[in-house]
């Protein structure tokens, strides 16, 4: 069941849409609430999320880095927090995520506890580590959080929590003045002071950065920082499986997660008494994204199976400026796992699109031209490309004097001249990717989820921040806000709870496979890596900047055809439910979220933001409603939508 939620100020009332979508569980509770198609509370997304939830009780029982990064392996901690048995681990903490979320929060609680970070790859390896552009906050005395707020929710459609949005864009300097603390190295100008930047969607100076790597540095001076800290243990390589949950009562309860071991394919077990969920967001479910490999919706295809409330996956953002590698003078050898992104910051410095016939275009859809947002952006390009039947189109910085272009964008100067391209003399061929999920697991203002332990932060979160649109560079600065956040709710948690070291014995194991080489393995292997790329073109060409409801309907039939196949194809070849494995794992978490996307894109009746549908192509004031997908047990008969294991009965 999908759900909507009405926005406007702090103050949401919530109104149920019933549509039930396919692969999606239905809700299940509805008790204790009285209501003729609206319920009739009045509760704030921030502080009525956990009151709602006792409500609604459920019924059921490469880069620089890289190259000078030293594996930090899986470093000891004492007998006390991480047991013998190598295929379970015992700690305070659980973080799942190496981004600036979940570094910046492991930092925080590692002063009350051992804390274990759990990382997919290498521990650079995240959305943090290839955001180019940098972190909003308010620090010229010629702006104010005011001005930030109004901007964040012009940007978000007015779909934005405001109370969540004062939160941030007041919180946020003292957020950048920790990491300067902690040795972040961020850009200064002549005069000393901080040099802040403008982007899209802004209406004053207030990005900080780091040349055009501001994520690589953050990364690396939260990482540093981590290293150093005996208290955190980083287990590279982990992929996390499934989250390990029980019902407590009315309330369902998080005690870890099941990881995959991909370099020794031994799965481990974490046990812990908080978990944050950090893990990024879902680029992958398209062909094209500026997201690293990482990204294929791990975390909230997770929480979605483990009962945790989702909302808002219908407003994906496509960047409007990513590197199109066929109009490179020289073209890459190899296609790119993901797309290379020319940051907002170069039209935010004066950049220029153009067409093929060097018109420009942007004037012609939006007063704002360059630095309207980007859904708006990416929207003209996709209109110019399909009118002219072109592939890309043109950005131009080249006006701009030599040093500063090269002083303002070194990566991307260098990236771009590897392939033969002057950006100081020639414009950059750009077309739209996927690029960020401004839905995901539902969040209070405290990071905390419906699911008791859990908690959320980063680009795995929807904490009302950006509503129907992400600002450019809030992204960052809601992970920072919202990390910090959670600590404390975090401690008092960890401190009212205990482990139980019989706790393990608790679910049933995954099963890794046996003779990996083999045969039916390798079949396996292919078809799935087939299945996605065709999972991903049905959401390019369905899903993609422009839906409709056929296309949406399209795209849901399709979906669940395609899941089916692969799934009878998996089970036929010896496949069993409770096996494990990277890639057929991420396909699971690949089509969760892909049903997701679409049943929520399908639920809004109107074009706001990210999401237009030629259907209805206008902002509806009565449709200013976030919508949320609710748990329940019903309609969970697809590998992706349950959970490998089953809790033991006592």
């Amino acid at each position: 069941m999908t759900t909507s939620i009405a926005g406007g100020s702090s103050n949401l009332h919530y109104r149920l849409s019933f549509r039930q979508a396919k692969g999606c569980r239905q809700s299940s509770w509805i008790s204790s609430l009285t209501f003729n198609g609206c319920l009739r509370n009045e509760i704030s997304w921030s502080d009525g999320l956990s009151k709602l939830l006792q409500f609604q009780r459920y019924k059921f029982s490469r880069s620089t880095i890289s190259k000078n990064w030293k594996p930090l392996g899986t470093r000891k901690v004492s007998v006390s927090s991480c047991l013998r048995d190598s295929t379970v681990k015992y700690f305070d903490f659980a973080v799942i995520g190496s981004g600036v979320a979940g570094l910046r929060y492991a930092l925080e609680v590692a002063k009350y506890g051992t804390v274990a970070v759990i990382t997919k790859a290498e521990p650079h390896e995240s959305n943090t580590n290839y955001a180019q552009g940098g972190v909003s906050a308010v620090l010229s005395p010629s702006d104010s959080v005011e001005s930030h707020m109004q901007d964040t929710m012009v940007a978000g459609a007015y779909l934005c929590d405001e109370e969540t949005v004062r939160v941030v864009c007041t919180e946020g300097p003292d957020r950048i003045r920790e990491l300067i603390a902690m040795g972040a190295m961020f850009d200064h100008g002549e005069d000393g002071n901080l040099h802040l930047a403008r982007e899209g969607g802004h209406s004053h100076h207030r990005i900080v950065h780091a040349a055009d790597m501001t994520g690589r540095e953050i990364e690396r001076a939260l990482l540093e920082a981590v290293v150093n800290d005996p208290n955190i243990s980083v287990f590279e390589h982990h992929f996390a499986i499934d989250l390990l949950t029980s019902q407590d009562g009315p309330d369902m309860v998080c005690h870890g997660v099941d990881t995959l071991n991909t370099e020794t394919q031994q799965v481990v077990r974490f046990i812990s008494k908080v978990t944050l969920l950090a893990s990024g967001g879902a680029g992958h479910i398209y062909p094209s994204t500026t997201n690293p490999p990482v990204a294929t919706g791990d975390g909230m295809a997770m929480a979605h199976r483990a009962q945790a409330v989702i909302s808002n996956m219908e407003f994906v953002q496509f960047h409007p400026t990513a590197l199109a590698d066929e109009g490179l003078p020289i073209k890459p050898i190899k296609a790119r796992e993901n797309a290379f992104l020319i940051t907002e910051a170069v039209r935010g410095d004066g950049g220029i699109l153009y067409n093929l016939d060097w018109e420009r275009f942007m004037p012609l859809y939006d007063e704002r031209a360059e630095l309207a947002p980007r859904d708006v952006v990416a929207r003209s390009i996709d209109d110019q490309l399909k009118k002219r039947c072109e592939k890309y189109v043109l950005l131009d910085i080249s006006h701009k004097p030599r040093e500063k272009i090269l002083s303002h964008f070194p990566n991307i100067a260098a990236e771009c001249l590897q392939y033969g391209l002057d950006i100081t003399r020639q414009p950059i061929p750009v077309v739209p990717a996927a690029h960020y999920m401004c839905g995901g697991v539902r969040a209070g203002l405290q990071g905390e989820t419906n699911v008791q332990g859990l908690y959320v932060a980063g680009e795995v979160a929807c904490t009302g921040l950006h509503g129907a649109n992400r600002l450019a560079s809030n992204s960052l600065l809601e992970a920072l806000v919202f990390a910090r956040r959670a600590v404390q709710p975090s401690i008092d948690h960890m401190k009212s709870s205990s482990l139980d070291l019989s706790a393990s014995n608790w679910w049933a194991r995954p099963v890794v496979p046996n003779s990996p080489g083999s045969n039916v393995m390798d079949n396996v292997s292919r078809k799935t890596r087939e299945v996605r790329r065709e999972l991903q073109s049905i959401m390019w060409k369905y899903v993609g900047i422009v839906r409709s409801t056929t296309r949406l309907e399209t795209a849901e039939g399709e979906i669940s055809e395609l899941e089916a196949q692969w799934e009878k194809y998996l089970f036929e070849e010896g496949w069993e439910q409770t096996m494990v494995g990277l890639e057929a794992c991420e396909m699971r978490n690949l089509f969760c979220c892909a049903k997701l996307v679409v049943s929520s894109a399908l639920a809004r009746h109107e074009s706001r933001g990210l999401h237009y549908t030629i259907d209805f192509p206008h902002v509806e004031e009565s449709k200013r409603l976030p919508t949320v997908i609710l748990p329940s047990l019903v309609n969970n008969n697809t590998w992706s939508s349950r959970q490998l294991h089953k809790q033991v009965i006592f």
